[in-house]
């Protein structure tokens, strides 16, 4: 495993945690990995969040982490050696790493890897937000988040296992983006995400 450094925070004072160190097991292989064109889902997901002035920081399970870091190229990966615990311990994996508690960014941009149907536009407007921000289509939450400060150390305190709407309740904003509900735990979900991409 490759030493741990600090990360490069970009200019916006923003953090970036992709999250990438799910099962997978509905769709029987990692969502990490779905091909997008010539790249892979996870470098897709972080080109564009890069391309936006972010410094994503990916972070995955064991068994990935050498297939999803020669996918990103320079991007910084980590390990969650415990994904079992659920999202959120996969969320603090990401916060440690930033070390939210000595000087790191103010804010983070949680992403899913299993959720990449948001527009550039959406990262936009949350990047712009102070507190913590969930966008909303059609009534409904969706992805990224923006964590504020306050409740990035609030999950650093929580329980791995325990749900992360369990712990922080984000302000629900609507964004005009059609695709924000995208999800690809099936074969189906990944063949519609495969159409919406041109359009995202």
């Amino acid at each position: 495993m490759e030493e741990r450094c600090f990360v490069k925070i970009s200019e916006t004072e923003i953090g970036c945690i992709v999250l990438a160190a799910g099962e997978s097991s509905r769709l029987g292989y990692p969502k990490a990995l779905i091909e997008v064109g010539e790249e892979t889902l996870v470098s897709w997901i972080s080109r564009r969040l890069t391309e936006l002035g972010l410094s994503p920081v990916v972070v995955t399970r064991n068994e990935l982490y050498q297939k999803v870091k020669e996918s990103v190229g320079d991007i910084e990966v980590i390990i969650n050696y415990s994904p079992e615990s659920g999202r959120t311990g996969t969320v603090k994996e990401g916060l440690k790493f930033l070390k939210m508690d000595s000087g790191g960014p103010d804010r983070i941009l949680i992403v899913p890897v299993d959720r990449p149907g948001f527009s550039k536009a959406t990262v936009e407007f949350l990047m712009s937000k102070v507190s913590s921000t969930c966008p909303t289509f059609d009534g409904r939450g969706g992805h990224p988040l923006l964590i504020s400060e306050e409740d990035c150390n609030r999950i650093l305190k929580s329980p791995s296992d325990i749900p992360l709407n369990k712990v922080i309740y984000p302000q629900r904003i609507p964004v005009d983006d059609r695709f924000l509900h995208l999800n690809v735990d099936t074969k189906d979900d990944v063949d519609r995400f495969l159409r919406a991409v041109e359009f995202l």
